[in-house]
């Protein structure tokens, strides 16, 4: 029944997706402005609403660049209680800025960190206050069209690639299939560790990149687990009982990663980008105390214990400790350096090499 009640939704995916085409053929046409900016900027997004994996590929790109160049992330700080543009620093929290850019500030204090729902003035901004930024990762704005890009990257779910995909309510587009067109490079993510050649080339074929684009496959990366205040390694036996409690938009990856490491996980799960309550907090503590066994672990995402930080002191009272989960990306089929030397040369057409 719910499968027929989902083609209810195809007429207004169609009127959407009509819409996002005029949009972009005005852009295109030049109709509507996009504004160019004299330093690379590389734009990461995806076609779809969430759960792509984009926030590492941007802390990829961050460990890749900020030790060569004066680097910056630009977002729009999606869910944040503030407005306008904001850099970030030493008071700032994810209630300011959002989780995701909260994230990028705690993990690297020696990049720019900056959020603004009108890029194109934030940028202005930006170089007003760091003038000696030389390179801006744009988070999430592959259809920020205000902003034209030097590199645009597009990340697409190896579990729900856009070219299986509809417009949004049908589907999750958030545009047309043929947005891809404007990627200078496509990533499908979480992607099997083990994923064959034949299937990369299959892969390949389903997508085909026109002559311009790179295409390239990445899968997701855990890391050791740590506590979410002090910051110290914390080690969990494979017999604990494990609650992975958070609000992201596709959990599942991380529920696998979990169930291969411990022999009981449960999930409580929140809402994508979800600001936590005192009374969350106890719930969390009452869920956790209710599994079974003897041992039992909370643990979370990154993005999540941002946000869970917030309310550091209901944690205290409660008594409740909770272990993050850190997570990284990896190039498959021995590509990482291939995709370095290819971001390496697009901001070497505007600056010099690092170490010249």
């Amino acid at each position: 029944m719910l499968k027929y009640l989902n083609f209810l939704l195809y007429p207004f995916s169609l009127l959407y997706g009509l819409v996002m085409w005029l949009r972009n053929r005005f852009y295109d046409k030049g109709l509507l402005t996009a504004v160019e900016f004299d330093l690379p900027i590389i734009a990461a997004g995806n076609l779809s609403v969430g759960g792509t994996g984009k926030t590492p590929h941007v802390e990829y790109m961050i460990r890749l660049l900020k030790d060569h160049y004066k680097t910056a992330t630009l977002s729009r700080g999606y869910n944040r209680r503030t407005s306008g543009y904001i850099l970030a620093d030493e008071n700032s929290t994810a209630s300011d800025i959002g989780d995701e850019p909260m994230q990028f500030h705690d993990k690297f204090p020696d990049i720019r960190v900056c959020v603004g729902e009108e890029r194109m003035l934030a940028i202005p901004q930006l170089l007003g206050d760091e003038p000696d930024t030389q390179v801006v990762l744009l988070d999430d704005a592959f259809q920020h069209r205000s902003i034209k890009p030097g590199m645009n990257i597009l990340i697409t779910d190896y579990r729900r690639l856009f070219t299986r995909d509809h417009v949004v309510p049908f589907g999750r587009l958030r545009e047309g299939r043929k947005g891809y067109m404007r990627a200078n490079c496509i990533i499908v993510s979480k992607c099997p560790p083990a994923m064959s050649v034949a299937e990369k080339q299959a892969l390949e074929k389903e997508i085909a990149p026109l002559p311009h684009q790179r295409l390239f496959f990445t899968t997701l990366q855990y890391g050791a687990l740590f506590d979410m205040i002090t910051h110290q390694p914390v080690e969990i036996p494979k017999s604990a009982t494990v609650l992975l409690a958070c609000g992201i938009a596709r959990p599942e990856p991380l529920l696998d990663e979990l169930r291969q490491r411990y022999d009981q996980v449960y999930l409580l799960s929140f809402p994508d980008h979800y600001y936590y309550s005192e009374k969350d907090i106890a719930k969390i503590k009452k869920e956790c105390s209710d599994l079974p066994g003897t041992e039992k672990v909370v643990i979370t995402t990154e993005k999540d214990a941002v946000r869970l930080h917030l309310l550091k002191g209901a944690l205290a009272e409660q008594n409740l400790q909770i272990a993050v989960m850190p997570v990284e990306i990896s190039f498959l089929f021995g590509e990482a350096e291939l995709f370095n030397n290819f971001i390496f040369d697009y901001i070497g057409r505007h600056l010099p090499a690092p170490g010249q």
